[in-house]
């Protein structure tokens, strides 16, 4: 009980006085009826002074009611008829009862509005509040469009029968927010866009042409890239000689985005005498929180299309990449200077580091295994302790690890993931190669918690590369990480001298990913064999190293026997969950299917551990590091690969399928 009534309780009303008067006067007439005559006549006047006050006070009121309410209906009806934005009142079926003259206004086809506006009830109904709910505002989240106007609508419910949800009638309001969308859209194309463009060779174009028409060259450059990029009325600035610097609005993105990037296409066609190809690689940074920012994405973005090779362009929209084009192979790099360079660095960083830790990908392979052995021989040349992990082997590297347990200058050379946890310390060093991706790793966290990491690699690079590392030599034009270790082995010091071993492991990289120097094999790769033929090896004791048995060689050839071709050129196969070794024969799989005739490109699928890997071959004409990576996976153009967790081996081949035919599907579509 609060105050009021509380107060309410102590106060007597005005009929209590009177009846107390009455009582009173009741007790003075027994006492003396002549006093008590005077009594009686003033309880009289004081009753009916009473009533008559009582009854004047609610006429009154009444009367004030009745005003009241007119003025209220007066002032409804008015709002309703003068609100000054469209309104309508409608049936729980969504039919129209009313509509005031704002709505009238912006309804020319008045069906088409009737039908808008049972749609809206429809989407309303099983929003409606339950039985004896108080009436409330309930906003629609659909956007319409009216007549080239924007509307959101505000839904009131007022109901007829209190106990009924359905018994009720809808006021819809429709909010004009047409100048809201048009300012949010102006303000999302008037954002800018910040992009660099790089000629990606422009040191071996230059060399391969005569010095009269170098300067016609630079010139046809800078005017197909100003036509291409005039259109969007931006800022066009040449910053070096071989760089572009774009700034101008978003809206133009979308554009460009629709036409592919026409200019990676259009400088193919210069021929001024060049011996080579004009390539670009671009890269564009939006969507982000100042220009400064935006600057650092396009940088981002341009080092990430030159790491995976070039002729392609990269855009990077917050934390998201969008790539176009990488159609074409790598254009190998004649110089040499970048190796020096490289070997220099890493030289400074080994001389420097209290331990180093030698670091391949999951599942290592030859390649990585060769690299690291050539780079423990180049840390140890400079004084320093290395070692390399590995946690498991797999059966494409077993040989050649026994080979290395039972030299004795090996001794304790491969160590555990939790081992080199142990080691590592603020001056430790960690070498990643053939692999530059935190999740690929042998063992990711290592790459945490290191300070200091190199990464070799040959890989196109993907959007999860390492970051932050003092020193990267990624060349996707090298055959394999060997070749790349191999020519920095040639420069960190004339007096190296490699073992047999280790230049036969270094070799065997190389055979392997260019498939006996068939693949990916340029000027360099040869140079890099022989460098290591004259260090003693021994390709016999190389070739022994990739024998299989027969057992091996018979579940390869079922694996061939039952594939699937895809569009009459693409072979796609399972390697069954009895095999011994479900990786070395999905690999060895993909590379024999591409021996038939009339096949481009091959996958293999086989189970692991509870996930499915894909092995794709190709050679040349189909990119199958783009198919992979829309299943997550990397590569190179000729050589990639995936793996896919939580699925089975159907539904990766269903999903490899699908990558596959959106693949070709781009592959067709014309730049426009």
């Amino acid at each position: 009980m609060d105050s009021k009534k509380i107060l309410s309780k102590l106060i007597p009303q005005v009929s209590v006085h009177i009846w107390v008067i009455l009582l009173l006067t009741a007790v003075i007439a027994i006492l003396d009826w002549r006093v008590a005559i005077p009594c009686f006549v003033l309880f009289a006047y004081l009753a009916w002074h009473n009533l008559r006050t009582n009854y004047r006070r609610k006429a009154e009121i009444s009367d004030f009611i009745e005003n009241l309410n007119l003025n209220i209906d007066t002032a409804t009806k008015d709002t309703l008829l003068n609100f000054p934005m469209p309104l309508v009142i409608a049936e729980p079926d969504g039919s129209i009862i009313w509509y005031n003259p704002s709505f009238r206004d912006i309804s020319e086809h008045t069906e088409a509005f009737e039908n808008e506006v049972k749609t809206i009830v429809k989407e309303l109904r099983d929003e409606l509040p339950a039985d004896n709910a108080e009436q409330k505002y309930m906003p629609i989240s659909r956007q319409i469009y009216l007549n080239g106007r924007y509307y959101n609508v505000l839904v009131s419910i007022a109901r007829r029968n209190p106990q009924d949800a359905m018994s009720c009638m809808l006021i819809l309001y429709f909010i004009d927010t047409t100048e809201l969308i048009s300012l949010r859209q102006t303000y999302a194309d008037e954002r800018i866009v910040a992009g660099i463009c790089v000629i990606d060779n422009y040191d071996d174009l230059m060399q391969s042409m005569e010095d009269p028409v170098k300067p016609q060259m630079l010139a046809e450059i800078d005017k197909r890239v100003v036509r291409w990029i005039s259109f969007t009325n931006g800022i066009i600035k040449k910053f070096e000689r071989d760089k572009y610097l774009f700034i101008f609005e978003h809206k133009y993105i979308k554009e460009l985005e629709e036409k592919k990037f026409e200019i990676l296409d259009t400088v193919k066609e210069i021929n001024i005498g060049n011996k080579l190809p004009v390539t670009l690689s671009l890269g564009f940074g939006l969507n982000g929180g100042t220009l400064a920012e935006n600057l650092s994405f396009a940088a981002a973005s341009i080092d990430l299309a030159l790491g995976r090779g070039g002729d392609q362009v990269v855009l990077k929209n917050g934390e998201n990449f969008s790539f176009f084009g990488g159609k074409t192979r790598e254009l190998e790099k004649r110089t040499k200077v970048k190796a020096r360079v490289i070997a220099y660095a890493m030289r400074e960083l080994i001389d420097q580091a209290e331990n180093v830790l030698i670091m391949g990908h999951e599942n290592g392979d030859i390649d990585s295994l060769g690299a690291s052995l050539g780079l423990y021989r180049i840390v140890r040349s400079r004084g320093r302790e290395a070692y390399i992990v590995l946690n498991r082997l797999n059966p494409t590297i077993e040989k050649l690890v026994e080979r290395i347990r039972k030299d004795e200058e090996y001794a304790g050379l491969f160590i555990t993931g939790s081992e080199a946890m142990d080691l590592l310390g603020r001056k430790s060093l960690l070498i990643v190669v053939d692999n530059h991706r935190r999740s690929f790793a042998e063992v990711p966290e290592l790459v945490d918690k290191c300070e200091q990491i190199v990464v070799v690699d040959h890989h196109r690079r993907g959007a999860d590369y390492i970051q932050d590392t003092v020193l990267t030599y990624q060349e996707p034009y090298a055959s394999s990480t060997c070749e790349l270790v191999t020519e920095v082995i040639q420069y960190i010091d004339e007096k190296l001298k490699l073992s047999q071993l280790e230049a036969e492991a270094l070799y065997a990289g190389i055979v392997v990913d260019t498939k006996n120097f068939t693949f990916k094999t340029g000027v360099r790769t040869f140079e890099a064999a022989s460098y290591l033929k004259r260090h003693g090896v021994d390709t016999v004791a190389v070739k022994k190293l990739f024998q299989n048995d027969i057992e091996t060689y018979q579940k390869i050839s079922s694996v061939v026997s039952e594939a699937e071709l895809i569009d009459g050129d693409i072979a796609i196969s399972v390697c069954g969950e009895d095999a011994g070794n479900p990786q070395l024969i999905a690999a060895k799989a993909a590379d024999e299917l591409l021996n038939l005739s009339g096949i481009t490109a091959s996958f293999v699928l086989c189970s692991v551990d509870g996930e499915v890997w894909i092995s794709g071959r190709s050679l040349g004409e189909i990119n199958v590091q783009m198919i992979l990576e829309k299943l997550g996976g990397g590569g190179h153009l000729s050589v990639a690969g995936a793996q896919l967790a939580d699925t089975d081996i159907n539904d990766a081949k269903e999903r490899l399928k699908y990558a596959i035919m959106n693949y070709k599907e781009e592959m067709a579509k014309p730049n426009t």
